[in-house]
């Protein structure tokens, strides 16, 4: 995994296939992530780390965000990268979360993935999770999903073993 920016507040971090590309160009965060480092081919994955704290090795609380397909992707992607993580960004000392991940699903076979991007928010703990979600900040982040999330979204909470 390489460090694409540090930003102070937030570090960017990519993975992806051989032949993806993806650029992420938002007021507080910008990625370009370099190829061949995984061999991951049927998805973008890229991840942001806050600086608050390091992430717990084994357990992490976990907020997964699982958009479906919208009615118009551009204006989806315009929107996520121009208004709603920079959103995220500038609220994530607020939130608390250790760790995010953003991942965009390809096309496989012409058709479109059952979900068109999926958001992996991290924290060190049940009770750190609760507070980040209770906060003015998060309550912001989640108002500004349904300006953008056309096809819908479903939201799980869990953890991360592994």
């Amino acid at each position: 995994m390489q460090i694409l920016k540090n930003t102070g507040a937030v570090e960017v971090k990519a993975l992806a296939g051989s032949s993806a590309r993806a650029e992420l160009q938002a007021a507080s965060i910008s990625a370009k992530p370099s190829p061949a480092l995984t061999n991951h081919t049927a998805r973008k994955k890229m991840c942001i780390t806050s600086n608050l704290q390091a992430a717990a090795p084994g357990v992490q609380w976990t907020l997964v965000a699982l958009y479906g397909q919208p009615k118009d992707t551009a204006a989806f992607e315009k929107y996520y990268a121009e208004t709603h993580l920079p959103l995220l960004a500038s609220r994530a000392k607020e939130i608390g979360f250790t760790r995010g991940e953003l991942l965009k699903f390809s096309v496989s076979d012409g058709k479109p993935a059952a979900f068109y991007r999926e958001a992996d928010v991290r924290w060190d703990s049940k009770e750190a999770r609760e507070k980040g979600l209770a906060t003015e900040g998060w309550k912001a982040v989640a108002a500004d999903i349904p300006k953008f999330a056309t096809g819908g979204i479903t939201v799980l909470l869990g953890t991360k073993t592994n």
